[in-house]
């Protein structure tokens, strides 16, 4: 059986390599290095990549670093162990600027359409080929055990003879540990074998993968199934303590040719079916009239129901549809932190058993001024039970499952959608939120790096577009020079002011306020902030509902009080035509007791938030505090020490 499977990998990259130097045009670079022997060594899971060719692609720049390079490579996932690997995922290191426009046999796992920026590396996993066999049950079947990706994209900046080769390279499944991969010429490759220290959290013995948790989790069970066609609902749990979509949209992909027909407690933003009329559903489907299908978009764009349509017998009547996109942290209302609805898919030959179930790919979703998801693959997991519609104590079970797990990401590059501002009583000006923390115009007349200028406190009420006055005029008054151009705005949609209300010998308080500069509301909205030093301290909120989170690092979690649950949109003023309009506001004073914070020290910012989220929405937050210089006395010490020196040699002279 070995000589039969290195055999097999022999004829497997030499084809591989002919048939790329067969090719009608020449490229430059390193002819590839034979495949090394590792696979006889290695008793777990082989992954290897392999440079292929590169050609210069246009425009021709004398500068090698912005020049660019169009590549080939081939990566391999070989099961040489004797346990099948389900759902195969691997990293690759890419560190020169990659961007990736082909992946034959797989796809990024975070959702990206191609072509994809995977400079800072990128996760992949198997389609359609998601499962990969062991050589013993399969007699050395190479096609069942082993995956091979073909990688067509572009790279910058390294030239020829170089070789443009990943940092690194390893299997990305739970259970796995890989060591630092071995370079070979233009291959690399490393053997990942089982961690024997590694326990799986799994309840019962299941045919699949284990379900895992995730801070989002989306199911698709597959119901009801019918020659051509088959009925699914699709299931959204919010894990997340702080996670929140308001809005949401999601989105995937269909790989084979599937439509919706019907939907039930969502809808897709476009009902279209031209892409049916035209395409090949129109050729099979011949008799079938389209007119009432709900979509046909290989991407469709799916929404919540609005909660008027909860009880429609047509589109709505499901548990937990029709919030209208809301989706609520558990910490809030664990019955609304899920979500559900279904559609009737229709497939295309060769699909058409009733057991030819795929789903989509590519999941996607996201909010208005929400954290931001990145979506694994659908893994498949064994059937999801659901309790009898009859009522009796029995349980029925769905025809296909698979689980798609969402995480909240913070990529480096991106901006907030809230910002905080940071204020006291000992300080008469306001440190405002950070310039650009939301983002700025690619055109702006501002500068994007100068520090925001300090502000009086009434200028928090007025939009960033009519401060400059108010904010030249403070500058004047506090004798501090004025950038040009001036610092461009925040841009920030919700704004937060902490303020420093007072302190004393047995605790202190703070006034929080919320500005809503949006033009729609806020329907049960949420604050939380991180308090480092003063946790332990936190008595009570007046106008607000305050929980302490212990388990999530010294977080406090605010939100309105009953009737008091909508930050409502931005206004005009009383005279539109003189007067800015005014954002929604609501505040309320938090009291802490010194009394378990030994040592707080207030003024020197003890008192200040070191993470302060909006809806699940990690806000900028300043990068300085107010101090108490401006209330420290204006009179020369000097002359002081002088005259005491003074009067105590005259005493002295005296007494002699």
């Amino acid at each position: 059986m070995k000589m039969a499977l290195k055999t097999l990998l022999f004829v497997f990259f030499l084809v591989s390599f002919n048939s790329v130097f067969a090719q009608d045009y020449v490229f430059e670079g390193d002819k590839p290095a034979a495949p090394p022997p590792a696979t006889e060594n290695c008793n777990g899971i082989y992954v290897s990549y392999t440079f292929i060719s590169r050609v210069k692609e246009y425009p021709h720049v004398k500068n090698v670093t912005a020049q660019a390079w169009a590549f080939k490579s081939i990566a391999t996932v070989l099961n040489a162990g004797a346990v099948e690997l389900k759902a195969w995922k691997i990293f690759i290191g890419f560190e020169h600027k990659e961007l990736l426009v082909s992946a034959s046999g797989a796809v990024i796992m975070d959702g990206d359409d191609f072509p994809a920026d995977v400079s800072n590396g990128t996760y992949i996993s198997g389609y359609p080929q998601a499962d990969l066999k062991t050589s013993i049950e399969t007699a050395g079947d190479i096609s069942q055990i082993m995956a091979e990706i073909e990688m067509t994209g572009t790279q910058f900046g390294v030239k020829p003879p170089k070789v443009p080769m990943p940092k690194a390279l390893r299997l990305a499944n739970d259970g796995f540990k890989c060591p630092a991969a071995t370079r070979h010429g233009s291959a690399m490759y490393v053997c990942c074998l089982r961690n024997p220290k590694f326990k799986a959290n799994i309840t019962k013995a299941t045919k699949f993968l284990p379900r895992q948790n995730g801070d989002l989790t989306l199911m698709y069970d597959v119901i009801q199934a019918f020659e051509g066609n088959y009925l699914a609902q699709v299931t959204m749990d919010n894990n997340n303590p702080l996670g929140r979509l308001d809005h949401w949209n999601l989105t995937w992909e269909w790989m084979r040719g599937e439509f919706i027909y019907t939907m039930r407690g969502a809808y897709t933003h476009r009902k279209d079916y031209s892409d049916c009329i035209y395409g090949a559903a129109s050729k099979y489907y011949k008799d079938l009239d389209f007119t009432p299908i709900m979509n046909c978009q290989k991407k469709p764009v799916i929404a919540d129901l609005p909660a008027d349509r909860e009880k429609d017998e047509k589109v709505g009547n499901l548990p937990y549809c029709c919030r209208n996109g809301t989706l609520l942290p558990t910490t809030m209302d664990t019955s609304k932190a899920r979500a559900i609805f279904q559609l009737q898919v229709y497939k295309l030959p060769p699909d058409m058993n009733r057991t030819a179930l795929t789903p989509p790919q590519k999941w996607k979703i996201n909010g208005v001024l929400n954290p931001d998801y990145k979506c694994g693959p659908p893994i498949r997991v064994d059937p999801t039970e659901f309790p009898d519609p009859s009522g009796l104590q029995l349980t029925s079970s769905a025809i296909a499952s698979w689980q798609i797990v969402c995480n909240i990401t913070k990529p480096k590059s991106k901006t907030a959608r809230c910002c905080v501002s940071f204020s006291a009583f000992y300080n008469d000006s306001v440190i405002p939120c950070n310039t650009c923390a939301c983002g700025c115009p690619d055109n702006a007349t501002c500068s994007a790096n100068t520090l925001p200028l300090l502000l009086p406190s009434e200028a928090l009420l007025v939009p960033f577009a009519n401060r400059t006055a108010k904010a030249k005029a403070w500058a004047k008054i506090k004798h501090r020079n004025v950038p040009k151009p001036l610092p461009c705005g925040d841009n920030c949609g919700v704004s937060i002011n902490w303020h420093i209300n007072s302190d004393y010998r047995k605790g202190w308080t703070a006034r929080v306020t919320l500005f809503n500069w949006e033009d729609f509301h806020f329907d049960n909205w949420f604050t939380a902030v991180q308090m480092e030093k003063a946790y332990r301290g936190y008595e009570n909120v007046y106008s607000f509902n305050g929980t302490k989170l212990p388990e999530l690092d010294n977080m406090i979690f605010f939100q309105g009080l009953e009737g008091l649950t909508y930050l409502m949109e931005e206004t005009n003023g009383t005279n539109p035509k003189h007067d800015p309009r005014v954002p929604g506001k609501q505040q309320s004073v938090i009291s802490f007791s010194k009394k378990r914070t030994p040592g707080i020290n207030i003024v020197r910012g003890d008192g200040f938030p070191t993470k302060v989220f909006f809806n699940g929405e990690e806000c900028s937050l300043p990068t300085d505090f107010p101090t108490g210089a401006s209330h420290r006395s204006c009179v020369n010490i000097l002359p002081i020490v002088f005259l005491s020196m003074l009067t105590f040699v005259l005493m002295n002279d005296h007494f002699h």
